[in-house]
């Protein structure tokens, strides 16, 4: 027992010494809520390239990203995959499924070394029901991200090849971008193949547009880098659809 409550004491400790901020639906609890919530809570630390879960495997519960990136996929025919979010500190995974007792349609595999908390499906709902506050932000996160879905399969069906690679660069920079000298680095380092799975376009179209942006002088790509240099001209190319990559943005 006094195991138990040292490891819950120092995944509390943890949480409240995150920089990152979790969930939005976790927000407006008390502090004294909160330390419940984190007592639920099972550490979980994985390198770049493991599993958190595999598609078709039964959903167990929560999952709430504390540190690192996390992409989630859904394989396609012929052995591809079509990457249909990334997440960052805050977010959340496996949402989906909490009340349906199915298994994962999609996968969840991390891109660096990232740490996140379990909590177990019955031991989430059991908390839900005792703060209904957290199961209707859960609610808006599921209609909000119904929309985007809908979205970006409007998207796929109508736009070109170019627009949806713009759109792919503006979303990662708008979720993870950092400001440097050669202009705004998207803030991630993702295989080409991985970002033409974003746009829904061939690894061969990815290559082509981002080499045509380079030299019109609208990218620069330093190494696995991709830095936008004249973001006004690479807006210009997408049509704004209110699709976002992180939950938490407003």
């Amino acid at each position: 027992m006094r195991e138990t409550l040292a490891q819950r004491q120092r995944q509390s400790d943890s949480c409240a010494d995150c920089q990152a901020g979790c969930s939005f639906i976790f927000q407006g609890l008390s502090p004294q809520e909160f330390a419940e919530l984190a007592s639920l809570m099972r550490p979980m630390d994985l390198g770049p390239g493991e599993a958190v879960f595999h598609e078709g495997m039964p959903a167990f519960g929560l999952y709430v990203l504390c540190r690192g990136k996390v992409k989630l996929a859904k394989h396609t025919r012929g052995g591809h995959s079509q990457i249909l979010k990334l997440l960052g500190p805050g977010e959340v995974l496996g949402e989906k499924t909490l009340f349906d007792q199915e298994t994962y349609t999609c996968y969840a595999k991390t891109l660096e070394p990232s740490r996140l908390m379990f909590i177990p499906r019955e031991d989430f709902l059991a908390f839900v029901k005792r703060h209904p506050d957290v199961a209707l932000r859960l609610v808006e996160k599921l209609s909000r991200e119904l929309k985007v879905f809908g979205d970006k399969l409007v998207e796929i069906t109508s736009r070109s090849a170019k627009e949806r690679m713009a759109r792919v660069l503006l979303e990662l920079a708008r979720a993870f971008g950092e400001q440097g000298e050669e202009g705004l680095d998207i803030g991630v380092e993702l295989p080409r193949g991985e970002l033409a799975e974003m746009a829904g376009v061939s690894t061969e179209t990815a290559i082509r547009i981002l080499s045509e942006l380079k030299e019109r002088g609208i990218l620069a790509l330093p190494g696995h880098r991709i830095v936008i240099k004249k973001l006004d001209a690479l807006q210009s190319l997408a049509h704004p659809f209110r699709t976002f990559l992180r939950e938490n943005l407003v």
